[in-house]
């Protein structure tokens, strides 16, 4: 039972550093959105999503007496920032970064689905209903962004082709 408990705790503290993660590209793919409302929108909502996320998962691992990983969190954020740093150089960033960020949910949802696997094994109910609160969350982004992704793509070539308009942002 302690291995499991041990890999319940290992898991929590890696979807903290993932949210660290997401929290870090969605304040910057927000920050540079200029032209595409909806999306900026949608980002900004999830978001806020993301920040109670972080409290819930904090709330998690402080009832197994621990806290996130202080490696595994800065890690996230480094990554969070060289995918930005890499996205905002493309002419086509509004396209790469929505589908980043359609991949990135869907690691979110296989994550959360493993960890409330995980937490059903050791009796951690509340963990449990933790991952049944997010996951809904990440569901409804993930599907938000594949909905939207045809509706992007062509507002996005319809400015690229327009004479003085910026597509990128």
């Amino acid at each position: 039972m302690a291995e499991l408990q041990e890999n319940l705790i290992d898991w929590l503290r890696d979807a903290h550093a993932m949210e660290q993660q997401a929290e870090q590209m969605l304040k910057a793919q927000a920050s540079r959105i200029e032209h595409y409302p909806k999306l900026k929108a949608r980002i900004e909502q999830h978001l806020q999503e993301t920040l109670g996320q972080q409290r819930l998962l904090e709330g998690c691992l402080a009832r197994h007496d621990t806290k996130g990983s202080v490696a595994k969190d800065l890690m996230g954020k480094v990554m969070a920032f060289g995918q930005a740093a890499g996205g905002a150089v493309n002419s086509d960033e509004i396209v790469k970064g929505a589908i980043a960020g359609y991949v990135f949910e869907n690691l979110e949802i296989a994550t959360y689905t493993t960890l409330r696997a995980a937490a059903l094994a050791v009796g951690d109910t509340e963990t449990v209903r933790v991952c049944d609160e997010i996951l809904p969350q990440e569901r409804a982004m993930a599907e938000w962004l594949l909905d939207h992704l045809p509706e992007l793509t062509d507002d996005f070539l319809a400015r690229d082709v327009t004479p003085g308009v910026e597509a990128k942002r």
